[in-house]
């Protein structure tokens, strides 16, 4: 009978968070953020990237500049080895968590012993829905609730248990209050990467660090 090896997260890190839009990442390629966010996982890690085996990567819009495999891009543009083989998945808003669930497996039956996983996706430069949305009619006429967006979802669940307008937006405000908290206390310090990009502003190219 086998048994399932331990699977264990050495490290964890993520980019930092700008509006969409207008923020100061509105600019930055969603595969060059997983790059960044991929060698400082492996950095904070202490972990040689000739050892990753396995890129995964969750997107939910996995078109345009965050389209192809773009795993696998990451992967190269973060330095990995080409050997380190690389995939890209999507369950929607869950895909980077099924992205971290799947690399554990492959760690847990002994295919792999290292991996990174986690997620990109930049709103801001491909929309909601993808670029060219577009429904399968006979399906939508026979299970319309297929392409039910996100905002409908939200009306029918407050309506179904009873959470009113009022009590939504007090705890809409208390949570960007209390990570309002936390940014300025550092608490996040540990598992933000700073990312190095561009912002046009005032005519010309600016060159910042964005760390929060």
């Amino acid at each position: 009978m086998s048994t399932l090896k331990e699977a264990v997260i050495v490290s964890a890190v993520r980019t930092p968070m700008g509006r969409g839009v207008k923020g100061v990442l509105k600019d930055t390629r969603p595969d060059t953020l997983a790059a960044i966010a991929i060698t400082g996982a492996l950095e904070a890690a202490k972990v040689d990237p000739a050892l990753v085996e396995d890129v995964v990567l969750g997107c939910a819009m996995p078109e345009a500049e965050q389209g192809l495999n773009v795993a696998r891009i990451a992967a190269f543009h973060a330095g990995l080895p080409d050997e380190a083989a690389a995939v890209t998945i999507n369950r929607f808003c869950s895909s980077g968590v099924q992205a971290i669930a799947m690399a554990a497996e492959r760690i847990m039956v002994g295919s792999i012993d290292v991996a990174v996983a986690g997620g990109t996706e930049s709103m801001t430069i491909v929309p909601m829905g993808g670029h060219k949305y577009s429904v399968n009619p006979d399906l939508h006429d026979r299970r319309p609730e297929t392409y039910v967006s996100m905002g409908v979802t939200a009306e029918n669940v407050a309506k179904k248990y009873g959470v009113s307008r009022e009590d939504q937006d007090a705890f809409a405000l208390k949570s960007q209050q209390k990570a309002a908290a936390a940014m300025e206390a550092k608490r996040f310090d540990d598992e933000l990467v700073p990312v190095k990009t561009r912002v046009f502003k005032d005519g010309e190219w600016h060159e910042i660090t964005v760390d929060q």
